[in-house]
């Protein structure tokens, strides 16, 4: 395998992304989703941890999503408990109240009001898009937010999320191994399990894109957009769309030892009903609640109480997560990357290794990365 460090950073460092870290200084730098739009109902509040760090997000009687500190600044009391009132959010303890920017606009136990011009607590950028809210966690002014031509015209567009219990990166890496899918994903990709791939993988203005190369010629192409998010056309995780959508999957972490994936899926045109294609989901949903969490499947799993191949487990709807789950956690909260054997099925990670650690070894030495420029549109061969 190829040395990968540079000077003083080496693999490690992509997989702590706290405040302060060189991974967190560099993955701030980018918008990151945190949730799904329709996860934020109006007028309600709540805590999110992203990065190890801790925020309030709300959505104001405006319609508009909000983003500021996790505790107010009179007495740390958690903000998100509190009551979101017009587009502006009122500690349950002493009833101060931020706005959306937040700064303190009434403390009720204060005669001098000018008192509250001097409070404020932090506020984050936010914008929602393509059914996701996005906030902007860096220093310093806002890049603008991403946008995705692809996801913008008309069809059919629905995103999905899941935690998993183990560190960001191994789910980025995980994107970008095809050799996997045979083995990994038995009985759930049959469409690409008839060979085992052969894997390259170049550079691009975006991040990497890799192709997997079946049979003479079913070459299928998958896309790393620096630093975290995935690009592909997938199986649609609702069974009533036979047609493979478009993806986008940011992996996000939650701390370095979990993260959370926000996945939006599109169909150009219109496959189906949407209002029938939205019930039906919203059902799938239900049913799903009702089961038992497939983190503790994953966990039951790997402490072999049940097996992965038992009937009842691949039934489940959601089994192609539960083997992602048992492959990722298995390799531990954190992978040892010092002991692993790469070879040539891992070109495509070992290259993304060698993007990440070019970044954040200019980064470290006060230099600027390199400006990943996402496209208008991808190759979009999907190797069947």
């Amino acid at each position: 395998m190829d040395d990968l460090t540079t000077g003083k950073i080496d693999i490690d460092a992509v997989t702590r992304t706290g405040p302060g870290t060189l991974a967190g200084r560099y993955m701030r730098r980018f918008w990151q989703p945190v949730a799904m739009a329709d996860e934020i109902e109006t007028g309600k509040a709540r805590t999110l941890k992203i990065m190890s760090e801790e925020f309030t997000l709300y959505r104001g009687k405006s319609g508009r999503a909000y983003a500021v500190g996790h505790r107010c600044a009179h007495r740390e009391t958690q903000l998100s408990v509190g009551m979101v009132i017009d587009d502006c959010i009122r500690c349950l303890y002493h009833g101060w109240k931020y706005d959306g920017d937040g700064n303190c606009v009434d403390q009720p136990a204060e005669t001098n009001q000018n008192f509250a011009r001097k409070v404020h607590i932090r506020s984050y950028p936010v914008v929602e898009y393509i059914g996701l809210v996005f906030v902007y966690m860096g220093e310093g002014e806002a890049p603008p937010p991403p946008r995705f031509a692809e996801f913008e015209g008309d069809g059919l567009l629905y995103p999905t999320t899941y935690t998993r219990l183990c560190n960001y990166y191994q789910n980025i890496e995980n994107a970008c191994d095809p050799t996997h899918l045979p083995f990994t994903h038995i009985k759930t990709f049959d469409a690409l399990n008839f060979d085992v791939p052969t894997v390259a993988a170049e550079e691009t203005a975006y991040g990497l894109i890799q192709f997997g190369t079946r049979g003479k010629d079913r070459v299928r192409a998958q896309h790393i957009l620096m630093p975290n998010l995935f690009s592909s056309v997938l199986p649609s995780p609702e069974p009533q769309i036979k047609e493979w959508p478009l993806s986008l999957a940011w992996r996000v972490p939650v701390d370095d030892e979990t993260h959370k994936t926000l996945q939006v899926y599109f169909h150009p045109g219109t496959p189906l009903d949407p209002r029938a294609f939205q019930e039906r989901r919203r059902q799938r949903m239900e049913e799903l609640a009702v089961l038992r969490p497939s983190n503790e499947i994953a966990a039951d799993i790997l402490a072999n109480k049940i097996g992965l191949y038992d009937p009842d487990i691949m039934e489940r709807p959601d089994y192609v997560n539960i083997q992602d789950h048992v492959a990722q956690m298995g390799q531990g909260a954190i992978t040892n990357r010092a002991r692993e054997r790469l070879g040539v099925g891992d070109t495509a990670i070992i290259l993304l290794r060698k993007l990440w650690l070019r970044d954040l070894a200019a980064l470290d030495a006060g230099r600027e990365p390199k400006q990943w420029r996402y496209p208008a549109g991808l190759d979009r061969r999907k190797g069947t």
